[in-house]
Protein backbone atom coordinates (compact mmCIF):
# COMPACT_ATOMS: atom_id res chain seq x y z
CA UNK A 1 0.00 0.00 0.00
CA UNK A 2 1.06 3.57 -0.47
CA UNK A 3 2.40 5.55 2.46
CA UNK A 4 1.01 8.74 3.94
CA UNK A 5 2.55 11.29 6.26
CA UNK A 6 0.71 11.74 9.53
CA UNK A 7 0.40 14.73 11.86
CA UNK A 8 3.67 13.85 13.62
CA UNK A 9 5.51 15.42 10.65
CA UNK A 10 7.79 18.24 11.70
CA UNK A 11 8.16 19.51 8.10
CA UNK A 12 11.93 18.98 8.28
CA UNK A 13 12.08 18.11 4.56
CA UNK A 14 14.38 15.08 4.87
CA UNK A 15 11.96 12.77 3.08
CA UNK A 16 11.32 14.76 -0.08
CA UNK A 17 14.73 14.36 -1.77
CA UNK A 18 14.95 10.68 -0.74
CA UNK A 19 11.84 9.58 -2.64
CA UNK A 20 13.00 7.82 -5.83
CA UNK A 21 9.73 8.59 -7.67
CA UNK A 22 9.19 12.17 -6.46
CA UNK A 23 5.92 11.25 -4.73
CA UNK A 24 6.56 13.59 -1.78
CA UNK A 25 5.83 17.30 -1.92
CA UNK A 26 5.79 20.10 0.60
CA UNK A 27 2.33 20.76 1.93
CA UNK A 28 0.93 23.18 4.43
CA UNK A 29 1.80 22.51 7.20
CA UNK A 30 3.21 18.98 6.59
CA UNK A 31 4.63 17.04 3.66
CA UNK A 32 2.31 15.00 1.44
CA UNK A 33 2.79 11.68 -0.34
CA UNK A 34 0.90 11.27 -3.62
CA UNK A 35 -0.62 7.77 -3.27
CA UNK A 36 -0.82 7.39 -7.06
CA UNK A 37 2.96 7.83 -7.35
CA UNK A 38 4.12 6.04 -4.18
CA UNK A 39 5.69 2.64 -4.91
CA UNK A 40 6.90 1.98 -1.34
CA UNK A 41 10.39 1.99 -2.86
CA UNK A 42 9.78 -1.52 -4.27
CA UNK A 43 12.46 -2.17 -6.85
CA UNK A 44 14.53 0.74 -5.55
CA UNK A 45 15.34 -0.02 -1.89
CA UNK A 46 14.67 -2.67 0.77
CA UNK A 47 12.51 -0.27 2.78
CA UNK A 48 10.66 2.97 2.04
CA UNK A 49 13.24 5.74 2.15
CA UNK A 50 10.83 8.23 3.68
CA UNK A 51 10.53 5.86 6.64
CA UNK A 52 14.30 5.36 6.82
CA UNK A 53 15.09 9.09 7.10
CA UNK A 54 12.13 10.40 9.10
CA UNK A 55 13.15 11.37 12.63
CA UNK A 56 9.59 11.06 14.01
CA UNK A 57 8.09 8.09 12.13
CA UNK A 58 5.53 10.25 10.32
CA UNK A 59 5.33 8.13 7.12
CA UNK A 60 2.92 5.26 7.72
CA UNK A 61 1.18 2.71 5.45
CA UNK A 62 -2.05 4.16 4.09
CA UNK A 63 -4.84 1.57 4.34
CA UNK A 64 -6.98 3.72 2.01
CA UNK A 65 -4.49 3.09 -0.83
CA UNK A 66 -3.56 -0.60 -1.12
CA UNK A 67 -0.95 -1.78 -3.59
CA UNK A 68 -2.14 -1.98 -7.16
Amino acid sequence: MAYKINEECTACGLCEPECPVQAITEGDPIYIIDPDKCVECDGHFDEPQCVAVCPVDAPQPDPDHPKK
